[in-house]
């Protein structure tokens, strides 16, 4: 498995709008909010900092204490420039810098499959989550997407990725033989989009399966 240097994507990652219209106020979030006096929170992988900046403003709640992490120092960076009043810290989710049961509610957005040790990541994430905690985890269903433009275009892409992503059969029975009690949501859209108008994300090339294939044959296609 090939791992990603985000280090090449953290400056024009936020350019890409796709990340920014999909936030919306995290349901699951606010439904906590309403049961609960104070939550300690953790945007595990937080990249840059959108879902961070954006549950803070929507929000706008006190009961909140905000923690971001990532294995990234340019992402981190970005993120320390997007928000404030969040505890944020470098680190890896296999070995996460928090003491037993810190956490009520652990998102995890876009980020699972470039865990090199998965399984130790989900140790790690139990052990930080309180009991009753939620952990939320968000990402593509690749094994269900074979003609998304990024693998129609780039057969290599899906190669990579299916050395990275779990299968949701697989990712369901581990995360139960972990103790959580499990529930898949999954949403399925078809589009049929111009080349025209997808020349920009090839171009921007900040999705990071797009940075595992070789720049000569990147630029050939």
């Amino acid at each position: 498995m090939k791992i990603t240097d985000f280090s090449k994507v953290a400056k024009q990652y936020d350019q890409n709008p796709f990340r920014l219209d999909e936030l919306d106020v995290d349901q699951d979030l606010m439904n906590l909010i309403s049961t609960n006096a104070e939550l300690n929170v953790l945007d595990l992988s937080c990249g840059t900092g959108l879902y961070l900046e954006k549950q803070m403003s929507l929000l706008q709640t006190e009961s909140i204490h905000w923690h971001g992490l990532d294995k990234s120092i340019d992402m981190l960076n970005q993120a320390q420039n997007r928000v404030s009043g969040v505890d944020l810290r470098l680190g890896s989710a296999e070995e996460l810098p928090y003491n037993h049961e810190s956490f009520d509610y652990i998102v995890n957005n876009y980020a699972f499959h470039h865990y090199c040790d998965k399984d130790k990541a989900l140790d790690e994430i139990e052990r930080v989550l309180k009991r009753f905690g939620i952990f939320k985890m968000h990402n593509i269903s690749i094994h269900d997407m074979k003609e998304w433009w990024v693998y129609h275009y780039f057969p290599e892409a899906f190669n990579e990725d299916l050395k990275r992503f779990w299968t949701q059969n697989h990712l369901f029975n581990m995360l139960e033989d972990k103790g959580f009690k499990v529930e898949i949501n999954t949403h399925y859209q078809m589009l049929k989009i111009k080349v025209k108008d997808y020349l920009f994300y090839a171009e921007n090339r900040d999705i990071s399966v797009l940075t595992l294939i070789h720049d000569e044959h990147y630029k050939k296609v």
